[in-house]
């Protein structure tokens, strides 16, 4: 596996995995690769950094540098975050994403049992996200149980 940084004509960069240099070349020539951002086809190698690691000695003796400790245009990212959204629909995601977190609770894979339990009045109303299988929320709104789904993914299942 080969990791390459990547940009679209746009201005966009990201990282991707690949088997191999002959895989990305191959991929590219078929128009399977895609900007992860704005999905534009018109995608190209980035200049990248070759990773070499260091010594044993040397790697006990200080940690290697990471773009936060570097002073890079991520250095500004919320830890655990790979970048600040760029467009404005991915700042309005990152907002509602935001508030969902910050005003609901999560109840994880019991969404459905405590969305019909809110509504049949066993358990008390609150705003809640969570997941739930296709069959399970399909069944809630034939019920007429109001759910949506969300455009993210929840925060506790991110790597």
């Amino acid at each position: 596996m080969i990791q390459f940084s990547l940009k679209c004509a746009e201005g966009h960069r990201f990282d991707s995995w690949f088997q191999s240099a002959s895989a990305f070349e191959k991929l590219q020539g078929a128009g399977m690769v895609s900007c992860a951002i704005c999905g534009s086809g018109n995608v190209e190698k980035a200049l990248m950094a070759p990773r070499v690691r260091p010594a044993r000695k040397a790697a006990d003796a200080a940690p290697p540098p990471t773009p936060a400790t570097e002073g890079g245009p991520k250095a500004a990212a919320a830890p655990g975050a790979l970048t600040q959204p760029a467009t404005p629909a991915e700042q309005h995601l990152a907002e509602l994403r935001r508030k969902i977190e910050q005003n609901s609770d999560y109840v994880g894979m019991n969404f459905a049992k405590e969305a019909r339990a809110m509504h049949d009045g066993t358990a008390p109303e609150r705003a809640i996200y969570g997941e739930a299988r296709p069959e399970e929320a399909r069944k809630l709104l034939e019920d007429g149980i109001p759910v949506a789904p969300l455009p993210f993914i929840p925060g506790r299942k991110t790597n």
